[in-house]
């Protein structure tokens, strides 16, 4: 499991940051987020869901059964909205409301 973030999407905000519950994030000499160890994420995806711009993306790996696609979150008030895309570049879209996703 890892994350990819695209450095030529960052708006430099450090959302990403301040939720890394690992503090594998970090800034470059620009100021835009990267991660040094993407092996070392623990996919939690807390970066996708505070990125307001879908710099962040999570890679869904074939050893875990995601076919070599990728998760991206977009934020709409209190829905996110996750879009699988596969490798030919399909996408799906998942839908959840924010305050309700977490009720056991």
């Amino acid at each position: 499991m890892s994350i990819r973030i695209r450095k030529e999407t960052c708006i430099k905000c450090g959302k990403c940051l301040e939720v890394c519950p690992g503090s594998l994030i970090y800034r470059d000499s620009e100021g835009k987020a990267y991660i040094k160890y993407e092996k070392n994420c623990w996919g939690c995806t807390a970066c996708l869901k505070e990125c307001p711009v879908k710099a962040i993306e999570y890679y869904l790996g074939e050893d875990i059964g995601g076919k070599g696609a990728y998760l991206y979150v977009n934020k709409q008030k209190e829905d996110l909205h996750w879009h699988i895309v596969d490798k030919k570049g399909n996408e799906k879209v998942i839908t959840t409301n924010r305050k309700e996703s977490n009720k056991y």
